[in-house]
């Protein structure tokens, strides 16, 4: 059946159906943590560069304060789904924001770190 998947237009569905359509950043896991959660996003492919990567992809940890605290990425990524773990055994308990930029995409959302 493989050698015919070409013949019904079957080759590379997976990847495609795996590619996100839009920019993504869900909320972390678990909320509240202590002390390490996981941060999820998606860089889709429709605004990719001619050599398709990002450019500036950035997913920063900021406090109440708007104190950075700390980057958890800061490079050029291809389109995809991506999963960032952040161990913050060495901060204090309270509310954090977690940020990502990519191109012109900004999003921040909110997580509670509880010893």
């Amino acid at each position: 059946m493989e050698q015919y998947a070409h013949l019904y237009g079957m080759v590379g569905i997976e990847e495609e159906v795996n590619q996100p359509l839009t920019f993504n950043l869900e909320q972390n896991y678990p909320n509240p943590f202590n002390p390490a959660t996981t941060i999820k996003y998606s860089i889709p492919e429709k605004v990719k560069s001619q050599n398709s990567k990002f450019k500036n992809v950035t997913l920063k940890i900021y406090d109440i304060l708007g104190r950075e605290i700390v980057v958890l990425v800061n490079e050029e990524q291809k389109p995809g789904n991506y999963e960032v773990k952040w161990d913050a055994s060495n901060q204090p308990s309270g509310v954090y924001f977690y940020q990502l930029t990519a191109d012109e995409f900004v999003k921040t959302r909110k997580m509670v770190l509880l010893r």
